[in-house]
């Protein structure tokens, strides 16, 4: 099955101390109801990030589920973001569909900076976790 949602706001931030770059959309316009933030790191990983699996993309939904490099796909057409993720990872993202659907409805300059911070954020880490398919 594929989980579908309305997003009505895309957000992006690049911390200003340089720890994190992320790209996040979100159901409810106060940023709640069903949510996915991509995240990754600034810097390159270092050797704890290594030894811990944590030298990838991350993904949070809501409820604070968290796993890394379980994008397996990311494609977004329009307004429209189709997420393929490592069915492995369900657990640890507290969801029970590995395809997810969202439907932007969110300012027009919002979703470019959106397509633009999550290209870079897919593109973070080893090449072994990196989603086979990036179109954004």
């Amino acid at each position: 099955m594929t989980y579908r949602f309305t997003a009505r706001v895309a957000t992006t931030e690049i911390d200003p101390d340089g720890y994190f770059t992320e790209a996040a959309l979100a159901e409810g316009e106060d940023g709640s109801g069903f949510i996915l933030m991509f995240m990754a790191g600034e810097d390159d990983p270092d050797d704890q990030e290594v030894a811990l699996g944590m030298d990838t993309h991350c993904l949070v939904t809501a409820g604070q589920g968290t796993a890394y490099g379980c994008v397996r796909e990311a494609v977004l057409a329009g307004n429209i973001l189709r997420v393929s993720l490592d069915p492995e990872a369900l657990d640890d993202l507290r969801l029970s569909d590995s395809e997810i659907e969202a439907v932007i409805e969110a300012p027009a300059e919002d979703v470019v900076l959106f397509r633009e911070v999550l290209a870079q954020v897919l593109a973070y880490g080893r090449a072994d976790a990196m989603p086979i398919r990036v179109a954004v």
